[in-house]
């Protein structure tokens, strides 16, 4: 990844909380395990929920060299080109945003190995459970110690990368008389930082 720009820019903060998006290795619908697209929509509008929880990094992985390229070219205009000055606030948000190809070159982004969390819709069994809680007073009591919780696009993290993680926070669960989960991960994301950094 040398021509990726990985941590440039980075704004550091006092936080024990950061996010990752997973774009590769997640799985389909049907299961097999597949590479998605970064989207434009994720790398802005998770930036500035996570820039409004105070999250220290927002760390976008994905294996492939275009990809991470074309979040970079985004990044340049919003941080130092003509974005800069037209929006401060969205620079401002980008600041923390940060590209790792995969899940061991987004841990070496921090000085210690963090204590790693995968989301998931619905309850798997491939790493011990946290409730959001359970989650929230370990971050509350233990500033020092740093959390990263991935988000997985697709249909979710593949099993791989789950086994890497210490923990499985709980599934969201909405009112839906039909247990319906069917949330985008800009949701996901939003919903889980508020229930974790949020004041309510």
């Amino acid at each position: 990844m040398s021509e990726t720009p990985v941590n440039y820019g980075i704004q550091q903060e006092c936080s024990p909380l950061s996010v990752a998006l997973v774009h590769y290795p997640v799985e389909d619908r049907a299961g097999k395990i597949v590479a998605t697209n970064i989207t434009n929509f994720d790398v802005h509008d998770i930036a500035r929920v996570s820039r409004s929880y105070g999250v220290e990094k927002y760390v976008i992985i994905h294996r492939l060299q275009e990809q991470l390229m074309f979040v970079a070219r985004l990044l340049d205009h919003w941080r130092v080109g003509r974005g800069a000055t037209f929006n401060p606030k969205r620079r401002t948000a980008l600041n923390n945003v940060v590209l790792a190809e995969n899940l061991k070159e987004a841990l070496a982004l921090f000085t210690k190995r963090p204590l790693v969390v995968a989301t998931a819709a619905r309850d798997l069994e491939q790493a011990p459970p946290i409730t959001f809680r359970q989650l929230r007073s370990r971050l509350e009591e233990d500033p020092g110690e740093k959390v990263l919780l991935l988000f997985g696009t697709g249909c979710g993290l593949a099993t791989e990368i789950i086994e890497q993680c210490d923990y499985i926070l709980e599934p969201i669960a909405g009112a839906a008389a039909d247990h319906y989960r069917h949330l985008s991960v800009r949701s996901a994301v939003s919903i889980c930082l508020d229930r974790l950094r949020g004041t309510w």
